[in-house]
């Protein structure tokens, strides 16, 4: 069975940087499940896997445009550090989530000043070409409850 839309498949996979550090890996865990044509993978990864059977394995490349996005600098703000009510200690790397106007997003500290923190909107692999290792491992028509739902079971 060929993946394609409305399929449920499951994968394994490696995600490397140019460096070739290992970002993320499903190896040694359970296979990631996903549900395919309903965006629960970045879109060159999905468009890579459309039409692979049981068995194959791929090694592919990324860009940024079909990943997570060029890194815009238009989502690198500065904020007052009394926004930050109570946190003890705020660190470069640290993860927040807010509330914006967007809805809630998560933002990770770049900068922290005096007064200020610079927070970053960009997903952390904006910007990035990503290297994938993946083996596919199942593939299986989904459920009416999971195309209905969006994701697997």
């Amino acid at each position: 069975m060929k993946i394609q839309e409305n399929k449920a498949v499951l994968i394994h996979y490696t995600l490397k940087n140019d460096d070739g550090e290992i970002l993320d890996s499903s190896e040694g865990q359970e296979p990631l499940a996903y549900l395919h044509g309903h965006g629960n993978l970045i879109p060159g990864l999905e468009d890579e896997l459309e039409g692979k059977v049981v068995g194959d394995v791929l090694r592919v490349s990324i860009p940024p445009e079909k990943g997570y996005g060029l890194h815009d600098s238009g989502q690198i703000i500065k904020v007052p550090k009394s926004k930050f009510g109570e946190v003890e200690e705020i660190a470069i790397g640290m993860q927040i989530e807010a509330h914006t106007s967007d809805g809630q997003r998560v933002f990770t500290v770049q900068e922290v000043a005096a007064d200020t923190v610079t927070l970053d909107g960009n997903h952390p692999l904006a910007g990035k070409t990503l290297h994938f290792n993946v083996s596919v491992q199942n593939v299986r028509d989904a459920s009416p409850e999971e195309i209905n739902h969006r994701h697997v079971h």
